[in-house]
């Protein structure tokens, strides 16, 4: 090649790129390389995915389900969101969980990992992490550091027996942790379990094993849940700090009246003045219980404008009579452990669409119960009537009605005209009252052709009643005066499931074989307590044909 020549091709390629004169550089092509033809574009490399996980976002990597039994490898260095839930993982390798210094979400949920097996030094790799899942597994620790930057923590269904201090503590950005379902102790959660971290809304500890409420819980705390542990005592003041509590869970515990202090769940309102509410107007949930309000503390206008309010809770009040003035959308109004003695014909009569009446514990008479107090509740289901003074069962109970409760009160006689209109009755509850078998009057029964739970325990019967309603699945009979039961005694109850006649007078040849011949799908007869062992043969069941 001329030397002229071969400098202008070296100053020709020597030009910038983005000269407007200079001509484009093309490639010396050899044979062993692939090129696209012309026309076709050039793709960037396909990005990185673990084998058989999905990549949907260049920042998520989902590896869920796939029974992996060893952390993937290939995980991209970007990902901000990992999830390996539902596999069969043992452990977490510290070398690749560190170097994914950009997680946000780790979701390791329902795999075998044990705390051996979860490298805390590794979470101090991931400042970022803001949502960390691991219930499911088989830690016994928690881990000793989870990051600043956390948010959610669900270490729910595991063995837990140890948290530290830092496993929450110093968290400024954590909301909700979910510790249900371990085996944490008192001594297992310290002290500052939650120090600087006083944005937590939500703490679950239920069906663990704490003995006490954990101290220095956070103030900011709206939901905790402690049922089904151990506590037996909650000492006055503590809850002083969490003015913002909404939901408390305490069932299933060991709590008695001794463990609680009287002051410990109890405001003392004694006046509700009208116009106090006036700015709730979407309010759908009022509870007032446990305060002194009295016969005069509830204005008749405290809840006008409350269009909106579903539930209201009045009880332990010492109120006198069903409070004027109800929102007449009012669904359930609960008035149990108050002094009211009488409902008139207009008592309930601004309150229609009521479900749900609880009027149990006060001093409502049969003689000052007006036969129209409830008539005019057409949507009524449940009506609480138990521990009154009534002899008789109201007159005018709504058709609707599904569950009756009248135990512990003095009813003596039963007659089919309360119960006319009575048809979906489902359960009706009359323990601990005065009724005898000749004080049922013929007919009574037929009234209520719905009925499936009946409650006769703890009164004056000495064998079972008869003509029972059809329907019937459950029946108890327990602390009556039952001496006998005989061949036709439940001939009328062929679906009956359960029947407790625990603590009569039975003896063993008492009971006629034949009383439960039909009861073909009877499981459970309790007859324990009586003057001798009594045995029930149950009967057979008719074997279901097999399938070819």
């Amino acid at each position: 090649m001329p030397m002229r020549l071969l400098l202008l091709l070296l100053l020709l390629g020597s030009l910038p790129s983005h000269s407007q004169d200079a001509a484009p550089v093309l490639p010396i092509l050899t044979e062993d390389q692939n090129f696209p033809h012309l026309g076709e574009s050039l793709q960037p490399p396909p990005r990185a995915c673990p084998p058989r996980c999905s990549c949907p976002r260049d920042d998520t990597v989902s590896c869920d389900g796939l029974d992996l039994q060893l952390f993937p490898s290939n995980i991209t260095k970007g990902a901000q969101h990992l999830s390996l839930q539902n596999n069969q993982l043992l452990e977490i390798p510290y070398n690749e969980l560190s170097r994914l210094c950009y997680l946000r979400t780790l979701n390791l949920h329902n795999n075998q990992l044990s705390s051996d097996g979860l490298p805390d030094e590794a979470f101090e790799s991931l400042p970022d992490l803001q949502y960390i899942y691991l219930a499911n597994n088989q830690l016994t620790v928690a881990p000793q550091f989870l990051p600043h930057s956390l948010r959610i923590a669900d270490l729910a269904a595991n063995q837990l027996m140890e948290i530290y201090p830092l496993t929450f503590g110093e968290k400024p950005e954590l909301r909700s942790v979910y510790l249900h379902d371990n085996q944490l102790t008192n001594t297992g959660l310290p002290f500052d379990a939650f120090h600087g971290s006083e944005a937590v809304t939500t703490l679950i500890l239920s069906s663990n094993q704490l003995s006490y409420l954990p101290p220095s819980l956070p103030s900011s705390l709206v939901r905790l849940h402690l049922q089904n542990n151990q506590i037996a005592k909650v000492p006055r003041g503590a809850l002083g700090r969490q003015s913002q509590l909404r939901e408390l869970y305490l069932q299933h515990n060991r709590l008695s009246d001794a463990g609680l202090d009287a002051t410990t769940f109890r405001n003392q309102i004694h006046h509700v003045p009208a116009g106090r509410l006036s700015g709730a107007r979407g309010l759908q949930y009022l509870l007032l219980q446990h305060n002194p309000l009295g016969p005069v503390g509830l204005e008749p206008a405290a809840f006008q404008g409350l269009r909106g309010l579903h539930t209201l809770h009045l009880y332990a009040n010492g109120l006198e009579e069903v409070p004027p003035g109800l929102p007449r959308h009012l669904r359930a109004l609960m008035l149990p452990h108050n002094r009211i003695s009488k409902l008139g014909p207009q008592a309930l009569v601004a309150t229609p669409f009521l479900v749900d009446l609880n009027l149990a514990h006060n001093r409502l008479t049969s003689a000052h119960l007006h036969h129209l107090a409830f008539c005019h509740l057409g949507h009524l289901q449940t009506l609480d009537l138990a521990g009154n003074r009534l002899t008789l069962l109201p007159q005018g109970l709504p058709g609707s009605l599904q569950v009756l409760r009248l135990p512990r009160n003095q009813v003596n006689s039963l007659d089919p005209e309360p119960m006319t209109n009575l048809s979906m009755l489902q359960e009706l509850h009359l323990g601990h009252n005065r009724l005898r078998v000749g004080s049922i009057m013929p007919g009574t029964w037929q009234e209520v052709p719905s009925l499936k739970l009946l409650d006769l325990s703890h009164n004056e019967l000495s064998f079972v009643p008869p003509d029972l309603p059809e329907a019937l699945e459950f029946l108890y009979l327990q602390g009556n005066r039952i001496g006998s039961v005989g061949a036709q005694a439940f001939l009328s109850t062929p679906h009956l499931r359960a029947l407790v006649l625990r603590s009569n007078q039975l003896l063993m040849t008492s009971i006629s074989p034949e009383a439960f011949l039909n009861l073909l799908h009877l499981e459970v007869v309790d007859t324990s307590g009586n003057p001798e062992p009594v045995i029930v043969k149950m009967p057979r069941r008719p074997r279901r044909p097999q399938a070819h």
